[in-house]
């Protein structure tokens, strides 16, 4: 692992292992986990199962767990197939978004606007989240592990979501690290211009982007986004050398229940308990924004 990715991994929130001993531990992953080929071994690069160590407080065991049942999951729900045109109509209302801009550390900016909910299907939504995590990690660039979420909560009730989708984003270690700001207080506005520029952020966040969500605009970036994907995976690589980030997804035996919904199946109700390989640190607001800031680990992972 380079010097660059310990740092990176870090941003300041947590005191990283020595780099030989966390070195260690992800070879001691790779050796466990055995050969990989293709998309696999594109997704378990160094980065990838050194979040999901830290997930698991460099517990080699359980962070191979993890890691075993994300790859199930992924080599059956195939989420880097899932394209805009498929999930579109979901977007329309910008309820969640990848915006235009990256924070201060280059990091990937997800915006999730609950009261603008669109849909009744939870396997619609979740299909969704997954896409615009993914893209997330698309735009990262080398050697940074993390995406940053801000939640607006602004005219938000109940009603406008499912709380069985959210709940894997609320784990207590992330609730523990919440920090509420409110856009018009000068003091927790420090918290936001320590993170971005505020000429980018939206306004609902305290910043001076009085622009707003257009889905025509938005729309032309994913198709672009979407023509990177397959490249993006395909990339000729040993598991030693692969070094793309991507998001942490791994199941949980205490996973949401979505048995409720008709049209939801076991891999997607796999899909928000699998957000929980991704290390949070957030900051939130009650009346307009909640920042979730957070490893890709995606999500992201938001755990």
């Amino acid at each position: 692992m380079s010097a660059d990715a310990n740092k990176s991994t870090t941003n300041g929130y947590e005191k990283p292992l020595p780099s030989e001993e966390q070195q260690r531990k992800i070879n001691e992953v790779r050796r466990l986990l055995g050969l990989l080929s293709g998309r696999l071994s594109i997704y378990c690069s160094d980065a990838s199962i050194a979040r999901h160590l830290r997930a698991q407080n460099w517990n080699v065991k359980k962070a191979t767990k993890m890691l075993k049942e994300t790859l199930k999951w992924r080599a059956e729900y195939k989420p880097e197939e899932i394209r805009w045109d498929e999930i579109a109509n979901e977007a329309e209302t910008g309820k969640i978004y990848r915006s235009n801009y990256v924070d201060k550390y280059g990091r990937a900016v997800l915006v999730m606007r609950p009261s603008c909910q669109n849909t009744k299907s939870t396997k619609g939504q979740i299909r969704y989240l997954v896409y615009c995590m993914e893209n997330a990690i698309l735009n990262l660039p080398p050697h940074q592990e993390q995406m940053v979420w801000l939640i607006d909560f602004q005219g938000f009730n109940l009603s406008h979501i499912s709380v069985k989708v959210v709940k894997p984003f609320l784990e207590l270690k992330t609730q523990n690290k919440v920090k509420f700001v409110y856009s018009d207080d000068i003091n927790t506005r420090r918290i936001m211009e320590d993170l971005f520029d505020m000429d980018q952020l939206e306004s609902a966040f305290g910043g001076n982007d009085r622009v707003g969500f257009n889905i025509n605009k938005y729309a032309e970036r994913m198709r672009e986004d979407d023509k990177k994907m397959p490249s993006f995976w395909a990339m000729e690589t040993t598991p030693s050398e692969a070094s793309q980030p991507s998001l942490t997804m791994a199941t949980s035996s205490d996973s949401p229940n979505l048995n409720s919904d008709s049209d939801t199946s076991d891999h997607e109700k796999n899909d928000t308990s699998s957000q929980r390989g991704m290390e949070t640190e957030a900051v939130s607001s009650d009346e307009k924004g909640l920042t979730i800031d957070g490893s890709k680990n995606i999500v992201g992972e938001v755990h």
